[in-house]
């Protein structure tokens, strides 16, 4: 099979950024269930705790153009 005939795409050996981390994981697959929680848990931690309270006041939420009438 050449590369990128394949009507699936997992089955040419182009799993993608999630395939290869689940394969870079350590242990089995409740192990690496368990990790990829707590890495999805940390992310959401970090953009609501700084990214998301950083980039509010550049975001135009209050540039509102109707007239109070």
């Amino acid at each position: 099979m050449r590369y990128g005939v394949s009507l699936v795409p997992w089955c040419d050996g182009r799993d993608g950024m999630y395939g290869w981390i689940w394969r870079h994981l350590p242990g089995n697959a409740w192990v690496k269930a368990f990790i990829s929680l707590v890495l999805i848990m940390a992310v959401v931690y970090v953009l609501f705790q700084y990214v998301f309270p950083w980039a509010e006041p550049l975001l135009p939420f209050n540039d509102v153009t109707v007239d109070n009438q």
